[in-house]
């Protein structure tokens, strides 16, 4: 028997112009065109760039990633859920939370890169304080990663939800990038605390 929250979000599925768009275009979700729209507006892909994806399942930003980078390009994703392949696209199966699992990704990346996506998010519990503050760590995790592995002109862009520690978090940001903007895409549903950074060019020291 199906409970009604199932009902309704299959309901607002087939209902949502993106999921559809996604169907349409090949895209594994609609959240390829959260990312589309950040580039539209932020124009931060480039071809031949070097990108890592952070919380890449199930690929669409990878996807997005593979076609604006094309051949020349290189992709690096990792997510602790498991990705069909991709073209293009080195994937890792682990949890970026672990030490193991940025060792091998650090291995697979070899050098520095130009632009890192992160759409983290932990698994929802429905306690609203916990929650927030595990998104917060998966974005902090983030951030160190970018830190330290982007090029001093690369790019970083990181989904962060609004609540307990979201200004200081982009204060943080800020005081690391030369430009910092905030988004909230038209793909995110207006429900959503869901924003994201594109954090442009770290600085020195």
């Amino acid at each position: 028997m199906n409970k009604p929250g199932s009902k309704r979000w299959l309901a607002r599925q087939s209902a949502d112009p993106y999921v559809k768009q996604a169907r349409s275009q090949g895209y594994r979700a609609r959240a390829a065109f959260k990312l589309i729209e950040l580039d539209q507006r932020d124009h931060f892909f480039k071809p031949g760039q070097r990108v890592v994806d952070l919380g890449a399942a199930p690929g669409s930003w990878s996807q997005v990633a593979v076609e604006k980078t094309g051949p020349a390009g290189h992709v690096v994703a990792l997510d602790i859920l498991p990705m069909e392949p991709i073209d293009g696209v080195e994937f890792i199966q682990d949890d970026f939370r672990e030490a193991e699992a940025l060792t091998r990704l650090e291995a697979r990346v070899g050098t520095r890169v130009d632009l890192v996506l992160s759409d983290m998010a932990p698994n929802i519990s429905g306690i609203a304080v916990s929650d927030q503050a595990r998104a917060m760590h998966l974005a902090e995790l983030g951030l160190e990663f970018a830190l330290e592995w982007l090029q001093p002109a690369g790019i970083f862009v990181v989904k962060v939800f609004q609540g307990e520690g979201f200004d200081d978090y982009v204060r943080n940001v800020r005081s690391r990038f030369s430009t910092v903007r905030l988004r909230k895409p038209d793909a995110s549903r207006k429900h959503s605390r869901e924003v994201y950074l594109v954090a442009d060019s770290r600085r020195s020291g």
